[in-house]
């Protein structure tokens, strides 16, 4: 079939969740299907771009510049319009036009919108079935953000979004011939905005081990471990809490531990508080994360808003490391407590549980090769793609 791919992000290099994600989706898309990606650029990625035209049919760009001074514009557009800010601040007259000149050249079978953003340019090519491939739920995380926010302009905000967004995202729901989902849980919640039940297909986020090598720690290693896009509201909640409440914790019975923070542009604020505490390091993004994984004793992912699946969990667990996260961190991924992970929601259990892995090598290990024996067998692309070539054979009748 022909395959229009549609992406927020590049999904190449698969440096981050989202790309993650969509990358093992577009290699299973393209050794089975004629597949055209379009895709938002953000600065030069030229690079990039020529890596993936060795794997696409075709790829097509268009360049996105995000400025927080023009989001108080698109914020009042979505007053105006009663829309969603997300998706009034992703319509791009560039990326419409861009569109209109590929469907006039091709009848494509599929257009796959890669997240909800990527919905309303997927609704503009006619004849086509029409894919949504949803990462998460969205109108759930953000009401999930929204509620652990304090009283204030952003929590108004987030207020607002989440209620338009559940509208949107059941509109769209509704309307496309076929969703995607990555849990049951986000199944149930897709449902609740469409107001009904409805066939989805359900497809775990899925990775490939042969780019996630088993990680070699260090006989002594004893970090704490955190990546993830520090700009992610979610990931800055998270990483804030265990700053706050967990680490005091830890800090009472190992002082010396230190807190590794390893993602893209983390707030002023956090890189502040890494500057004043030398048992905080704030490294923004890094190319190389591999050092910190072999000096990591215990890896992190203390969510406790958002939705979807955590790639970080996935990505962990290829390679080996032992982890505790929380109940909402590990939600929609087949992990037990105790045999492949440890999962903790108070501070003090939290604490605990990265104390035992600091301290108990054995379990460590243990937890690790469990995890990696898990993805091989559940998540890895090859397998878990497959459910999409039904759904678009279904669609296309």
């Amino acid at each position: 079939m022909k395959i229009l791919l549609l992406t927020q992000v590049l999904p190449y290099p698969p440096d981050s969740g989202p790309k993650v994600k969509t990358w093992n989706v577009l290699k299973y898309l393209a050794q089975n299907h004629e597949l055209t990606l379009v895709s938002f650029v953000r600065g030069d990625q030229s690079a990039e771009i020529a890596h993936l035209k060795t794997i696409c049919h075709a790829v097509h760009t268009v360049p996105i510049e995000r400025k927080a001074v023009d989001d108080m514009g698109y914020l009042l557009k979505s007053v105006l319009s009663n829309q969603p800010f997300l998706m009034v601040r992703d319509d791009r007259a560039a990326m419409r036009q861009l569109l209109a000149q590929l469907c006039a050249q091709t009848q494509f079978d599929i257009a796959h919108a890669d997240q909800l953003n990527m919905a309303q340019y997927a609704e503009q090519v006619p004849g086509a079935a029409k894919i949504l491939d949803a990462h998460n739920a969205l109108w759930l995380l953000y009401k999930r953000l929204a509620d652990t926010l304090g009283l204030g302009p952003q929590k108004l905000i987030y207020s607002r979004d989440w209620r338009l967004l559940k509208k949107y995202e059941g509109r769209i729901c509704r309307e496309f011939e076929g969703i995607l989902a990555v849990s049951q849980e986000d199944k149930t919640a897709l449902e609740e905005a469409m107001g009904q039940a409805r066939e989805m297909t359900v497809i775990p986020i899925a990775v490939d081990l042969d780019e996630l090598p088993l990680i070699e720690r260090n006989p002594d290693a004893d970090h704490i471990l955190h990546i993830g896009t520090m700009y992610w509201p979610p990931n800055i909640d998270a990483v804030n809490w265990f700053i706050d409440e967990v680490l005091p914790i830890i800090h009472q019975s190992r002082p010396q531990t230190i807190f590794d923070i390893v993602g893209l542009r983390p707030p002023q604020e956090l890189v502040e508080r890494g500057q004043q505490d030398p048992r905080l390091n704030v490294t923004g993004y890094v190319e190389d994360t591999e050092p910190y994984y072999q000096k990591a004793g215990a890896f992190i992912v203390p969510v406790r808003a958002g939705g979807g699946m955590r790639v970080k969990i996935l990505n962990a667990l290829a390679q080996g490391m032992p982890l505790v996260t929380t109940t909402l961190g590990c939600e929609g991924i087949a992990v037990t407590h105790e045999k492949d992970v440890l999962i903790a929601d108070t501070p003090q259990a939290f604490a605990e549980a990265v104390l035992r892995l600091l301290t108990d090598r054995a379990l460590a290990e243990q937890l690790g090769r469990r995890g990696r024996e898990l993805i091989r067998t559940t998540y890895d692309y090859r397998a878990a793609c497959q459910p999409i070539d039904d759904l678009y054979r279904q669609v296309k009748g």
